[in-house]
This record gives C-alpha cells, sequence and structure tokens, in this order.
C-alpha cells in the first residue's frame, strides 16, 4: 500500500510541467508565542520578534485554484516576565517549514487576490530556553536532552490561513499565521500534572513571485 501511495504520488506531480509552476521569494517579520497549560492553568506569552522567509511554489489544480507550498524558515518562541520582573523566561525557536495550502486567486483589479488555507508540517532545526533569576542566568538547548522535562520535540504541525495581493509585476504582499496544534514537548507529565506548549505565529509577508501562469 506504501508503495502505491508513493506511486500515485509521484504520478500526480509528474503531471504537473514545472513550467506551469510559479516559483518564489518571501520575507517578513514573524511575530510568535507560545501557550503553556499545566493542569487547569492556561498562559499565553508575550509576542517575540523573529523572521519568516523562503522560497514558494504555487502549484496549479484549475483555474484560479493552487496548492501553495515551499519551504521557509520560521523564528518562533515567546517571551515572559513576572510581576515585579524578578524572574524572565526566553524561547528562541528556529523551524524548518512545509506548508500545504489550498489556495484561491481570483483576479481583483489588475492583480490576482491571494487566499489560502490549509496545513503546514516544521521541523526544530535549533533553539534555545533561556531563564533569568535577578542577575543569574541559565541557558539550555531547547530540543536538547539538557533541557530535562521541558525538553521540546522538533516536529511541530498545524494549520495555517494567508492572505494577499499578487502585483501583475510578481510584487506580493501578504499577511500569515499558523496555528500550532501539536504539543511539542516530550515530557506530557510533569510532577504528574499533564503539561502542553503550542506554537502560534503571525507576520508580514513581502515578495516576489516569477514563472508559471
Amino acid at each position: 500500500m506504501k508503495k502505491v501511495l508513493l506511486f500515485a504520488v509521484g504520478m500526480l506531480f509528474a503531471e504537473i510541467s514545472f513550467g506551469q509552476v510559479k516559483w518564489g521569494i518571501v520575507a517578513g517579520p514573524n511575530f510568535s508565542s507560545y501557550t503553556n497549560k499545566e493542569g487547569s492553568d492556561k498562559e499565553t506569552s508575550s509576542l517575540k520578534t523573529s523572521v519568516r522567509a523562503g522560497i514558494t511554489a504555487d502549484l496549479p489544480l484549475a483555474d484560479e485554484f493552487f496548492i501553495g507550498t515551499g519551504l521557509l524558515y520560521a523564528g518562533k518562541g515567546g517571551k515572559d516576565k513576572d510581576n515585579n520582573a524578578l524572574a524572565s523566561f526566553k524561547a528562541n525557536l528556529s523551524y524548518l517549514q512545509l506548508p500545504i495550502l489550498f489556495t484561491y486567486k481570483p483576479q481583483v483589479g489588475t492583480g490576482n487576490l491571494v487566499l489560502g488555507v490549509g496545513p503546514y508540517l516544521a521541523y526544530g532545526v535549533g533553539g534555545k530556553l533561556k531563564g533569568t533569576i535577578g542577575t543569574a542566568t541559565g541557558e539550555v538547548k531547547a530540543f536538547d536532552d539538557e533541557a530535562g522535562d521541558y525538553k521540546l520535540n522538533r516536529f511541530d504541525a498545524g494549520a495555517g490561513i494567508q492572505v494577499g495581493y499578487e502585483m501583475p509585476q510578481g510584487l506580493y504582499f501578504g499577511l500569515n499565521t499558523d496555528l500550532g496544534l501539536v504539543n511539542v514537548v516530550s515530557e506530557k507529565t510533569i510532577n504528574n500534572v499533564d503539561y502542553s506548549w503550542k506554537n502560534t505565529s503571525f507576520g508580514v509577508s513581502v515578495g516576489y513571485k516569477f514563472g508559471g501562469k
């Protein structure tokens, strides 16, 4: 069954001529946070600013309908402080991300409106968790065993939304958001309490698209 599925996927992409694919590059600021849940206590961190950038590809399905995909670098994480600011925590996480957005691109004015929604898959390529209490600071690698009970799994996935506008010259402007749906913490129970960590981000993108129709 696995071989049949792989063969079917291969045949599907073989039907798509590279000349029809619209390639692109995109970059912009990414504003991210994480949501922790310990038992019944739920808390969302403050926003952290990072970068989202990479290569995009629009695979044609039908007139005005595409699969929007590509390979993106996405900085995620968040930061938090206690009420008296004596303690703080910051997560800097780096992911390679594969979006699979079902995209509708109707003509509006001289260009095309871009509306996309669908899942994304992400893999953590690096990250650090940094905590400060008073003048003492500690830092560990987020995806390594040195993070202990708070080690994060590298795999993440969720739902993505894209809204933008593509001009005839190829310039692209858009908004994007990623809602993490996977609990990425390795230890699901800490001190006999259920624990979860989910990533969320949104950003502004500017890019250029070329090729295709």
